[in-house]
């Protein structure tokens, strides 16, 4: 079974899975790096296999880069924004200049989306190789 694109998705759906999804397990990994480094390399680990697969809803690497650039970015502000909120001392180190960590999410946003929309496309391209010679 092959998964519904992004593009076909209604409106707010796309809304719900491309930035309040994002923002939600942001917001998690914010108040969790005040809490236990274990608990928010989990919730980052979670968050880096769901980029990954977000990219198999579009049709080639370059939209799942796109949204790995969106959703990463929205993760890493709303970390870095529920951290401020939550006002606790970071257990695994921000950097000395804690906004760029939403670039750098950005960044690995877009090298996890744009792997899964690739491995997505060559996934597709080889069932149509499979079906054309089966017919």
């Amino acid at each position: 079974m092959e998964p519904t694109l992004f593009r076909d998705r209604p409106r707010p759906v796309q809304i719900l899975l491309g930035g309040v999804i994002p923002a939600i397990v942001g917001a998690v990994a914010g108040i969790l790096v005040g809490v236990s480094s274990g608990a928010y390399w989990a919730v980052a680990i979670v968050a880096a296999i769901g980029g990954f697969l977000a990219g198999f809803e579009h049709q080639d690497g370059w939209g799942g880069a796109d949204r790995g650039l969106v959703g990463g970015g929205i993760y890493g502000v709303a970390l870095l924004v529920a951290h401020a909120i939550a006002g606790t001392e970071a257990k695994v180190s921000l950097g000395s200049f804690p906004p760029l960590l939403a670039v750098v999410t950005a960044i690995v946003g877009i090298l996890l989306g744009a792997a899964g929309g690739r491995i997505g496309r060559m996934q597709r391209e080889r069932k149509g190789h499979a079906a054309e010679r089966s017919t």
